[in-house]
């Protein structure tokens, strides 16, 4: 697996470091990077020489020292000859810019895609804990409008600045070659325009890394607003999220400001220094023909020389803030790439499947003084010791907030625990693959997710199953009639987060999902608390065949859903505080019976 370039250095880099990050990314596309790189030479030497032959043909005009293969030759040869030249460069320069710009924009868009499938797969592989502090508006500016960002500065900016840069170096060259006195005085004008830019792109680089700060939680408050809809309707929040969005949308826009306003200094500046450059070649240069130390001819040239160099320079600085903008990009990338994956499987993961083979029954779940917390100082779980028996039925009850959900996604693995350890059939789960142990474990939660697809493949998930096994999976779990009334049946298109089927429907389906990975155990976290009494009863002729030889866990608030479990677990503030079945429970009048008593109280 190809190393992630980002995740190499983990500190605060500078940009030259931050450039370096991509050079992986540069040789998986070098063949593309070599040709492009081979194409400027050309173009350098053919933009150089065009002032050198206007200068030629003034030169001409004005009956003074020319080219040696010009002499000799009348007014129009000559001139005949230099336009010959000069549209030789002109179509070099047509053929060659089209060429390098084609594959300037390819090595970009390669670049883009590599960088966005490698933040894609790091962030779907970091843990929960991750999610749970991190807004999602903020992930997706990072995996969209950064990642283009980053590939602007491929696509229009890191080959064009090296092809500025040769631009430069090839019309310093010429310079030098036609005067060196001149080329001396422009070349000395390049080192304020350096500096000056040195400082903008400075406060372009913080102005930027603000503005997308900003744009961060504009997405963030956008992306919530869009999910929470119902609830802004309902409490009648519209004015006042609009005011939010107003406020955050306005920091915005003064961040946006300073940007342009660091982008137009650049701009003057280099305009305002190009008009003295050429003001100063035609002062120098005046007096130096007066002196006859040089030509008309020559100071022709300078004079497009110095119009030639300034170019490069404002194209370089128009790319130098593109830089800032893809180097912020890179940071924030880096950021977010540097996350650390908590949950990773161990090297040679130990298999569970050869560990059970040789087990009559399997399902075994063993919690040793298990701790956890969200918070390193807020524990949530507190010395769990339990073991549950292959093929057991165990139920999880207690106050919200007892540690019920918590203890199934320890034994998911979606956290690690802080204390103790997880044993599923004799094995440690931090030495079981965490795709193995998730096919070991099914587990319904109350609000099933769907994703923008077909009905079969909401099922499958992406699984090879062949629509034989779907259809079995579906007639286990009582939704096949359902399913086949849709209207194109299995093949059905779902509206993304399955909006066009009930609350109901939505979890017959994720029924169905663990059906057909016939997992060992089986977790059930009010699985049925969303299905009306008709679909309940569908439901529950589905879960007998379900539970049928497996052990499973179910967290249920209706206390009469789970009178004939095997054994009953209390959990209250994190800790184990009675188990036992319905009846044993009831008998020591704690804190069950109480709230049994409560709810058949509640429901007379």
């Amino acid at each position: 697996m190809t190393q992630n370039p980002f995740l190499a250095n983990q500190t605060k880099d500078n940009d030259w470091r931050l450039f370096l990050k991509l050079i992986p990314y540069l040789q998986r596309n070098s063949k593309i990077l070599t040709i492009g790189l081979i194409l400027l030479l050309p173009l350098a030497i053919a933009g150089a020489v065009q002032p050198l032959i206007i200068g030629q043909a003034v030169s001409l005009l004005k009956q003074e020292p020319t080219w040696s293969f010009l002499q000799g030759k009348t007014l129009t040869e000559g001139i005949n000859v230099l336009v010959g030249i000069l549209l030789a460069t002109v179509a070099i320069k047509l053929m060659f810019a089209s060429a390098q710009g084609y594959l300037v924009q390819k090595l970009g868009q390669e670049i883009t895609a590599s960088v966005r499938e490698d933040l894609f797969a790091h962030v779907t592989s970091l843990a929960s804990r991750f999610f749970d502090r991190t807004p999602v508006g903020k992930l997706v500016t990072r995996l969209t409008s950064d990642v283009e960002a980053l590939g602007d500065v491929f696509a229009t900016g890191a080959i064009g600045v090296v092809s500025d840069v040769m631009s430069i170096l090839a019309l310093i060259v010429f310079m030098y070659l036609e005067d060196w006195r001149l080329a001396s005085i422009l070349l000395l004008m390049l080192v304020p325009v350096t500096a000056l830019i040195i400082y903008f792109q400075a406060q372009y680089r913080r102005a930027n890394y603000r503005s997308r700060e900003e744009l961060s939680k504009l997405n963030s408050m956008l992306q919530e607003n869009i999910t929470g809809i119902n609830i802004v309707q309902l409490f009648r929040r519209e004015r006042y999220n609009s005011e939010m969005y107003r406020s955050i949308n306005e920091h915005y826009r003064k961040a946006v400001d300073k940007i342009i306003f660091y982008d137009s200094a650049v701009s003057a500046t280099l305009e305002w220094i190009s008009l003295i450059a050429i003001a100063g070649m035609l002062w120098i240069g005046g007096v130096f023909v007066l002196q006859t130390t040089i030509t008309f001819g020559k100071l022709s040239a300078f004079i497009l020389f110095s119009q030639r160099l300034f170019n490069p320079l404002r194209q370089f600085a128009d790319k130098f803030t593109m830089f800032q903008s893809g180097f912020t990009a890179i940071e924030r990338i880096t950021e977010l790439m540097s996350e650390p994956i908590e949950i990773k499987d161990a090297v040679g993961n130990l298999s569970l499947q050869e560990e059970i083979a040789a087990k009559d029954r399997i399902g075994e779940i063993r919690f040793e003084n298990v701790w956890f917390g969200y918070k390193s100082d807020e524990y949530v779980l507190k010395g769990l010791d339990f073991t549950i028996k292959p093929g057991e039925k165990i139920a999880l009850v207690g106050p919200t907030g007892a540690g019920k959900s918590s203890i199934i996604r320890l034994l998911c693995r979606l956290y690690e625990p802080s204390k103790g350890r997880i044993l599923v059939d004799g094995v440690d789960v931090r030495d079981i693959s965490q795709a193995e142990l998730r096919r070991h474990v099914g587990v319904i939660l109350q609000e099933s997710f769907l994703f923008a697809g077909d009905v079969q493949r909401n099922i499958t998930l992406g699984d090879n199953y062949d629509l034989s096994a779907v259809k079995q999976a579906a007639r286990l779990t009582n939704i096949d009639r359902f399913i086949e009334d849709l209207p194109d049946g299995y093949h059905t298109e779902l509206r993304e987060r399955g909006t066009n089927l009930s609350g109901g429907q939505k979890q017959l389906l994720a029924f169905a999902r663990v059906a057909i990975r016939n997992p060992h155990i089986l977790v059930l976290d009010e699985a049925t608390a969303s299905l009306d009494v008709k679909t309940e009863a569908l439901i529950q002729d589905a879960l007998d065949h379900l539970l049928r030889d497996r052990t499973a866990i179910i967290i249920a608030h209706r206390l009469s859903t789970i009178r004939n479990v095997d054994r009953i677990f209390v959990l209250k503030r994190g800790e184990l505080i009675e188990s036992g079945n319905h009846d044993q429970l009831l008998a020591i009048d704690g804190l069950y019976a109480s709230l049994y008593k409560l709810q058949m109280l509640s429901s007379s």
